[in-house]
């Protein structure tokens, strides 16, 4: 579907009273790994906030009906939002608010394929009203996503983003599922960082700084703690350099969108640069012998290889004594790119952030010798016949160790 229409839909579902809820769905949000959500998950505090008559309720259960239209695949349906509560009313174990009833195998929303896509919730509703419609867009191509991106800025798994688009907030967008403890103010950060915006690397450094080495600590967990903890701190970041810029105002509409530019293009090259950084930071700590965005034939630049590209490069080097790791946040519709890269060596290994993958896209890399290496936090997240064809990323550094003698 040309990117155009979903430029005009963002239009039409823009102004007083919309909210998006956007979000990268997982496989527990579809029924990719079969699980019993039915539905995509959607953080209480949005339902509370679109729903007010189901927080306000004392019943059991409440609950409240609404029209759904997925206008990117042209169908229609009736949701409920649902306050799960009897641990709240009654003596239950409960305390959960979800969105049901958006069509069953049907919908394009619980497609296993629509695993890894961006999808957008755009709620509207009158002030002190529940919510009295939803349209739904899911992105289909790197290309609207991109479009998407331009206007919010990456969007990352785990972390849904809740976007006012009434035009009227100082913060329209605002990451949920962040717990906060790195948030730092403003006379916290270093200040040559309140003068002038830090490189990724720096503020990689300062997350682990913050989220120091623990031998007791998986090297998998270690990664997802500081790649969250280096998210908070690039946000920090923003609210004191950017923030005030924003306040100040623009002479000319050119100015204010060069300023706008700047700002998604330098949220792009944080989130395309973190997870090669995180990974590097603790092959180095681990002692993993690697070569790191090095050229290995031609202009083919591979994230990592190992032991080293001078051992590539070296065609006395037995080639099943190689490897090699890209590194991509998110691999749906992206996986591909990374096929030509390192030519001496047949398989290649991934590592990413998606929660989850279809069976058929899964299925697709594996006949093209692609392995995965995905966090062992975010391992329910896929089927359970794909997880054990999953390598932590503790499993790959010990392989990797001992194929290439590292």
């Amino acid at each position: 579907m040309p990117v155009d229409e979903l430029v005009r839909w963002m239009e039409r579902v823009s102004g007083p009273g919309w909210k998006w809820y956007v979000k990268i769905l997982s496989g527990n949000d579809t029924l990719a790994n079969e699980s019993h959500q039915a539905g995509p998950y959607i953080a209480r505090r949005v339902i509370f906030e679109q729903f007010p008559s189901i927080e306000a309720s004392h019943e059991l259960n409440p609950r409240v009906q609404f029209p759904v239209r997925i206008d990117s695949h042209g169908s229609e349906t009736d949701a409920t939002a649902i306050w799960y509560n009897n641990k709240v009313v009654a003596d239950g174990t409960r305390n959960e608010a979800r969105v049901t009833g958006w069509g069953g195998r049907q919908s394009p929303i619980l497609d296993p394929d629509s695993t890894g896509s961006v999808c957008v919730l755009a709620f509207h509703r009158a002030d002190g009203r529940d919510t009295d419609e939803c349209r739904v867009w899911l992105c289909s191509t790197p290309e609207e996503e991109d479009a998407l991106e331009e206007r919010l800025g990456p969007v990352e798994p785990g972390i849904p983003l809740y976007y006012d688009a009434s035009g009227q907030s100082e913060h329209p967008v605002v990451p949920l599922e962040v717990e906060g403890a790195c948030r730092l103010a403003a006379d916290q950060l270093p200040p040559a960082w309140r003068m002038n915006f830090p490189a990724a690397a720096e503020i990689v450094a300062t997350a682990v700084q913050l989220r120091p080495n623990s031998r007791r600590q998986p090297v998998d967990d270690r990664l997802l703690v500081r790649r969250e903890c280096e998210f908070e701190l690039f946000r920090s970041v923003e609210e004191v350099v950017v923030l005030p810029r924003i306040r100040e105002g623009f002479a000319t509409v050119d100015l204010f969108v060069d300023f706008a530019n700047a700002v998604t293009n330098r949220r792009k090259s944080r989130s395309g640069a973190s997870l090669q950084l995180h990974a590097k930071t603790v092959f180095d700590e681990e002692r993993l012998p690697y070569s790191f965005d090095e050229f290995s034939e031609g202009r083919k630049r591979p994230d990592f290889l190992f032991p080293s590209a001078h051992a590539y490069r070296n065609a006395g080097f037995p080639a099943e004594r190689l490897r090699m790791l890209a590194a991509k946040t998110t691999c749906k519709d992206r996986w591909r790119q990374i096929l030509n890269e390192a030519d001496r060596v047949p398989r290649k290994h991934l590592l990413t952030l998606q929660e989850g993958i279809s069976p058929h896209q899964f299925a697709e890399m594996q006949d093209e010798a692609v392995t995965l290496v995905v966090p062992r936090r975010l391992h329910d997240s896929y089927a359970e016949a794909i997880r054990p064809q999953l390598l932590t990323l503790e499993r790959f550094m010990a392989e990797t160790r001992a194929i290439t003698g590292g």
